[in-house]
């Protein structure tokens, strides 16, 4: 409260504030400190790539975007319920943008979301059977309200890697997951080497997720750096 105890006493000696009111504006400015600060370190912890929203994302595009649907996980109502997404099509339709944007809308409600690429993710716990700490890996990976897998299923997985994926679907089971990918969830399924967990891990995502099929083509040419224009009076050079 020191940081604005002084403006608060000016006002008060000036005859601006009550006794009542003093204490009240002191204690409202500490309780949006801390929210400030506390909404800072959740989005620290997020690891997002980029700050978005929806309102940013370009739903003119291609009419084959299903806009309402994309706009519908604004309302976060699938977060409270416990349930999951999963976003898929092709390169650069901007699954990425959509599936990040929900995410920050939720810390901003005071949620603990975390963004990463599922073969980083994969890493992480592959390292922790290396020093003996994938328990407490794993731990961190289950904790967050929010887990943003970006990019999965990209490629064959190993048989570890696969086995990792499973603890972590199935620890996370009734808290929320966001899942980008190129492939159709029906073509998950050869990425598995073991059959059991081929028909588990898919089956028990995909049946706790709404599925948006995200359609259309790439905006990435969009983004390419334009041609420097030439100085007046000189002709570009061929």
């Amino acid at each position: 409260m020191l940081e604005t105890l002084d403006a608060r006493l000016a006002q008060a000696h000036g005859g601006e504030l009550g006794h009542l009111d003093f204490l009240q504006v002191l204690c409202q400015n500490e309780i949006t400190r801390r929210e400030t600060v506390a909404f800072q370190r959740r989005l620290n912890r997020g690891k997002f790539e980029q700050q978005v929203t929806l309102e940013e994302f370009g739903f003119t595009a291609s009419s084959k975007l299903p806009a309402a649907q994309i706009r519908d996980l604004g309302a976060l109502r699938w977060l409270h319920a416990g349930e999951s997404v999963i976003l898929f099509g092709p390169v650069g339709v901007g699954k990425t943008h959509v599936a990040q944007a929900p995410g920050h809308l939720a810390v901003h409600q005071g949620a603990h979301v975390r963004f990463a690429k599922t073969g980083r993710i994969l890493a992480e716990l592959a390292g922790g059977h290396a020093d003996r700490t994938w328990d407490k890996r794993l731990r961190e990976l289950v904790r967050p309200d929010l887990l943003i897998l970006d990019d999965f299923a990209m490629r064959q997985l190993s048989a570890a890697h696969a086995d990792d994926l499973y603890e972590l679907v199935s620890e996370r089971q009734g808290r929320s997951l966001i899942v980008t990918s190129n492939r159709a969830p029906r073509d998950w399924y050869p990425l598995f080497p073991n059959p059991v967990v081929a028909e588990s891990l898919p089956d028990r995502l995909i049946n706790t997720s709404h599925q948006v099929i995200m359609n259309g083509p790439s905006y990435r040419p969009n983004k390419r750096p334009k041609n420097p224009t030439s100085k007046p009076g000189k002709h570009p050079v061929k």
